[in-house]
């Protein structure tokens, strides 16, 4: 296959350190020929990297130059309200790209892409980089074949980190609704996606509670000002005090998230960034509105139904799942790569071809069913709290390329279609949060201009 030229439109955390990264490392299967990002230093720090990629700083400007630069696909990062805008200007000019998500951040940014759906459905790509990962590949394949029987509950719990959801949902990009979108789809947006997936069907109805409850001003510590740095009488105790995460705890990192801080990332200059930007801010006193916790439960055709809980005050950075069958059980905790299966039946296998490192069978009392321990292989190099999604980026990125190489681009697992009913479930979630009704599914997108759903159905399923 030829080397693919790639282009890729937004140089932060995930331009550069997930897709980028992934570029630059196989330059055998692919070139970044261009770069646009807004930020001189961040372009330059990936176009470098690159070999000497064009730079841009407006995105437009190298969207029109996409025919002479001979670009085989792109990849946007950009933030989240410009995701629409830039994916038509892209379809428009016939390249197929791959998409972050959130495909759109409203409901009405998702209905204004699927208007397009004619030019962006066959060229889009979205990312969902987890169901490309060994460990939910194998969940899917485990439940697939049967081996625990008819699902009857899934349940994924989205541990998002206490300092992770500070940096990111406190005092980063996802804060605000209005600067990106709620909580349920900027975050969760994953485990929804991959709910539905193992699911294999729509959901029936839809219904979830939470709030932000801890990160307000009321709150905040008696004295604490409005930046860290300024003397907080709570500094020693507080657990989100950020020097002790962004100066002392990563200090040998330089990439990912500390470049967000600035180009400077020394210790110097991540205090100076610091004392008043950003991520400095006291997490009691930040503009932050999204939910700090939200739990969601989900009615799907057949009796199956699903749970999702989503918060902030957790110490791992992960995600578990639980699935309940007919005739076995399913628990898997994604950092580690274990999963746990009962089956109960004496005649239960599991299937053949799961990517297995370790693996242990025991009998179980009291029936003295099969239980079997494994430990899915996990890709040798992780990226950390923040980044790599278990070798999920690595793996879609590596995908995308190679459907550029093949034309697939917009089938199967690249599709939109595959990613429609997830984001309208979270939208549906974070409307039954606000609203305290539950949602009829059905009912509530059939009036909507979303056009490709009768795809989704196989597309997402598969």
């Amino acid at each position: 296959m030829a080397v693919q030229r790639i282009a890729i439109i937004g140089a932060g955390g995930r331009g550069r350190d997930a897709y980028g990264r992934w570029a630059i490392e196989h330059p055998d299967e692919a070139r970044i020929v261009a770069v646009a990002d807004i930020d001189p230093a961040r372009r330059g720090a990936l176009a470098r990297a690159a070999g000497g990629a064009a730079e841009y700083g407006d995105w437009a400007d190298l969207v029109a130059e996409l025919g002479e630069l001979a670009v085989d696909g792109v990849v946007i990062a950009v933030p989240d309200a410009l995701h629409v805008d830039v994916a038509i200007a892209v379809a428009d000019q016939g390249v197929p790209f791959l998409l972050e998500k959130p495909a759109a951040p409203t409901l009405a940014e998702l209905e204004r892409l699927a208007a397009h759906q004619g030019r962006v459905s066959a060229r889009l790509a979205i990312g969902h980089v987890l169901r490309f990962t060994p460990f939910w590949r194998s969940v899917k394949r485990i439940v697939d074949s049967g081996a625990i029987g008819r699902p009857m509950t899934i349940e994924v719990r989205e541990n998002i980190g206490f300092w992770h959801f500070a940096h990111s949902y406190v005092r980063g990009n996802w804060r605000r609704t209005d600067l990106s979108s709620a909580m349920v789809l900027a975050k969760t947006s994953h485990d929804l996606d991959l709910i539905r997936w193992i699911a294999g069907s729509a959901p029936e109805t839809v219904y979830s509670v939470g709030e932000l409850s801890w990160f307000r001003p009321e709150n905040a510590p008696q004295g604490a000002p409005d930046f860290c740095l300024d003397g907080c009488p709570a500094a020693d105790g507080c657990p989100f005090f950020a020097p002790r995460y962004y100066v002392d705890a990563l200090a040998e990192v330089h990439g990912h998230p500390v470049h967000l801080l600035g180009s400077d990332t020394s210790s110097a200059g991540r205090l100076r960034s610091l004392r008043t930007g950003d991520y400095g801010r006291c997490v009691f006193r930040s503009d932050n509105d999204v939910a700090d916790h939200q739990q969601t439960v989900i009615e799907f055709p057949g009796g199956l139904t699903a749970s999702l809980t989503a918060s902030a005050f957790t110490a791992e950075n992960t995600r578990n799942v639980a699935i309940t069958g007919s005739e076995g059980q399913l628990t898997g905790h994604m950092e580690s790569g274990e999963l746990v299966v009962d089956l109960f039946s004496p005649l239960g296998r599991l299937p053949g071809g799961l990517p297995i490192a370790e693996h242990e069978q025991t009998a179980k009392p009291p029936m003295g069913h099969a239980r079997h321990r494994i430990r899915v292989a996990m890709p040798s190099e992780q990226l950390g709290d923040h980044a790599g999604h278990a070798g999920g980026d690595a793996a879609l990125m590596a995908e995308f390329v190679a459907a550029l190489g093949r034309g697939t681009v917009g089938t199967g697992e690249l599709s939109f279609a595959t990613a429609l009913d997830s984001h309208l479930m979270a939208f549906a979630a974070e409307e039954s949060r606000l609203t305290g009704s539950r949602v009829d599914f059905a009912a509530w997108v059939e009036g909507m201009d979303i056009s490709g759903r009768a795809d989704a159905a196989a597309g997402a399923g598969s």
